[in-house]
């Protein structure tokens, strides 16, 4: 982890037994109210992808929604949302996936993506990847091209990087 990870790290409050017991839960509202805090977390989400010609970046409901815009104003690149089933209007691809307990579906709008457009990926966390590797199917099925992934958090001991094996994967903070 980097020094301004690690300094972003001390920013984000833990909750112990939350949402049940065992859980360690990193609650990045604490970040987020704090101006410096959220501009140190963007530009460290940014910093690995400047100069990569972005064309779009992806943003993973919900909160991917906080990052995903202001890094795509960052990188000069247009913002799109990957929702959870039924919250998209026009007609869009949907992929189901597994969850630590259970599964979700996301979907993507059929024409958000242009063949050959360079897109990043960006949610709050990475944890089992599960839903991160959702993103980015949906994405290459429209036959975008994945130039990376950026994770404000990544819980190591989850392993979600393994299942973005190929892909280039930041995260700031790591636990």
């Amino acid at each position: 982890m980097t020094i301004a990870g690690q300094e972003l790290a001390t920013q984000i409050r833990t909750i112990p037994d939350f949402p049940i017991p065992g859980i360690q839960f990193r609650d990045i509202t604490t970040l987020l109210k704090s101006s410096i805090g959220l501009r140190r977390a963007v530009d460290a989400m940014v910093e690995p992808f400047l100069g990569r010609h972005i064309d779009l970046v992806v943003g993973v409901e919900s909160r991917g929604f906080i990052f995903a815009t202001p890094v795509a104003y960052a990188l000069n690149a247009g913002f799109v949302p990957v929702r959870k089933m039924g919250k998209l209007p026009a007609d869009a691809i949907r992929v189901e996936y597994e969850l630590e307990y259970g599964t979700n579906t996301l979907e993507l709008h059929r024409d958000a993506i242009a063949p050959g457009q360079r897109v990043l990926v960006v949610d709050d966390l990475l944890a089992t990847g599960g839903t991160a590797a959702a993103a980015v199917d949906l994405v290459s099925r429209l036959d975008g091209v994945v130039i990376g992934l950026a994770f404000l958090v990544e819980l190591s001991d989850l392993l979600g990087r393994d299942r973005l094996v190929g892909h280039n994967v930041h995260s700031v903070v790591r636990y």
